[in-house]
């Protein structure tokens, strides 16, 4: 968040949820091969990825009471697509998802994903309801101090605008302009912190309202193709997949700015933590890293190494 989702931060829509929304393009039918798809809108792919085998080695570092479960409850908010958002049945899929229930196969587990608001996945890990957090949380020091996050993804941070740019927006001054943005996120901390204090230095008025806050990120791309707001800001891969969702409507501004890893949500301190890095190095080395950010078509935020607490900021 969004880069990615802010220091609490995440991603473009269900398909469920953008159905909803007459502006918006939804997936409906299906191919023959590996997408559901409609005129105009993103395909949704549905190949399936082959079970990653389990890793004994692994599983050992396993805490008993998980083990005994048998699967990793994960929370997950299902608005940011193509990372986790529910298809047109409902169904919870995304590159974070099927790389979740990768992690815990590698485990000798299944994964669990639930849905839930994104500001709520914190505090969800810390009283024990969810076991792991994968919602496009971007790593930094701040969220280290409250939770362990083990780096799996690297995303920037994207602009879109109305197609053809009808306000001449600059994505180097955004000052007075509408900007929608997901709560929470590090997009809605950057205009927070950063932008309008800019804005404030060099005598111009601020975003209003330090942006305009959608719980959803499905709500931010709606409020942008409705004409509510000028620009929107999100991570890289949802701004790429908001603008092949929405059939044209939108473009993105500028260049992708601000990388940093995704990081996996776990417990401070969490024994689950060395495993959960030891499975996303093992995806990484026999390929089904690869084959799930190829097929949810993000492999350019494709890290090489995982890692336990790295953030630089």
């Amino acid at each position: 968040m969004p880069a990615a989702r802010t220091p609490l931060t995440r991603p473009l829509g269900a398909a469920a949820a953008l159905a909803a929304g007459a502006l918006l393009l939804t997936a409906c039918g299906s191919s023959a091969s590996t997408a559901t798809t409609t005129s105009g809108a993103a395909p949704i792919p549905t190949q399936a990825v082959p079970a990653a085998a389990a890793d004994p080695a692994l599983a050992g570092l396993v805490p008993a009471d998980v083990k005994a479960g048998g699967k990793l409850v994960v929370g997950s908010d299902t608005s940011y697509a193509p990372n986790e958002f529910k298809d047109e049945k409902g169904k919870i899929v995304g590159m974070d998802v099927d790389l979740g229930t990768a992690i815990a196969q590698k485990l000798g587990l299944t994964a669990e994903f639930q849905s839930a608001g994104f500001t709520d996945i914190i505090p969800g890990i810390q009283s024990n309801k969810y076991q792991l957090g994968m919602s496009s949380f971007t790593d930094t020091k701040e969220r280290e101090e409250q939770v362990d996050m083990v780096t799996y993804f690297s995303a920037g941070t994207s602009a879109a605008v109305k197609k053809g740019n009808p306000d001449k927006i600059a994505l180097d001054d955004l000052c007075g302009k509408k900007v929608a943005v997901q709560d929470g996120t590090t997009q809605a901390d950057e205009i927070k912190d950063t932008r309008n204090p800019d804005c404030a230095k060099a005598g111009k008025s601020p975003v209003p309202n330090d942006g305009d806050r959608f719980a959803l990120q499905t709500d931010v791309a709606q409020s942008l193709v409705s004409g509510r707001d000028q620009v929107m800001l999100a991570d890289s891969p949802v701004v790429d997949y908001a603008l092949k969702q929405t059939g044209g409507q939108l473009e993105k501004l500028g260049d992708t700015y601000g990388a940093a890893p995704y990081g996996v949500i776990l417990a401070k301190g969490s024994p689950l933590s060395k495993a959960v890095q030891g499975a996303i190095q093992s995806l990484m080395a026999d390929g089904t890293y690869k084959t799930i950010l190829d097929k949810w078509g993000v492999s350019a935020g494709a890290i090489s190494t995982s890692e336990i607490n790295a953030a630089q900021s």
